[in-house]
């Protein structure tokens, strides 16, 4: 059986989700254990002209409810409002995508394939096809967006892992 749009980007993204979730998790336990402020890592970037950790989640955030709201309504633009600051904020935008992502019947993305999709940003646009917006586009976003927030979190030294970064696998269930 062929791979579907819906099994190469909603359980990949779900996947990631759950291990944002958990960074986000261990990023304030990290604050509590330390005696940090919560805004120490919230606002926290790998480089001055990079976004921060709070901007990171959100982008998870974006790049997959967002993303296929936008791929149904054939349009989609930076979401330009401020990322929440503070850890139980983060979780909410990731268990609001979580909830979304977990609600798509996987119909209704595959009928999406071959219908325009344009991102959009001012006078800019790029063309493409919900399909290729998606997995070219978004899901390359979301990922890069996941794995700076981890990065982040490393580079302040928060003891996580590969498996942190990963999240829950996908394995086979019958034997």
């Amino acid at each position: 059986m062929p791979i579907t749009l819906y099994d190469a980007f909603v359980p990949t993204c779900l996947q990631q989700l759950g291990a944002v979730a958990g960074l986000i998790d261990k990023a304030e336990a990290f604050c509590e254990a330390n005696g940090w402020e919560p805004s120490r890592i919230i606002n926290a970037r790998l480089a001055p002209d990079m976004n921060d950790f709070a901007y990171q989640v959100k982008s998870c955030h974006t790049h997959s409810k967002l993303a296929i709201e936008g791929a149904k309504a054939g349009t989609f633009g930076p979401e330009l409002s401020e990322p929440p600051q503070d850890f139980d904020g983060l979780r909410t935008k990731i268990s609001d995508a979580v909830s979304a992502l977990q609600a798509i019947d996987p119909a209704e993305l595959e009928a999406l394939i071959g219908k325009d999709a344009e991102f959009r940003f001012n006078d800019f646009v790029l063309p493409f096809t919900a399909e290729h917006f998606l997995l070219s586009f978004s899901l390359p976003n979301f990922q890069f967006h996941a794995t700076t927030a981890y990065a982040l979190l490393r580079h302040l030294g928060v003891e996580i892992g590969k498996r942190d970064y990963i999240g829950a696998l996908r394995l086979k269930t019958d034997q």
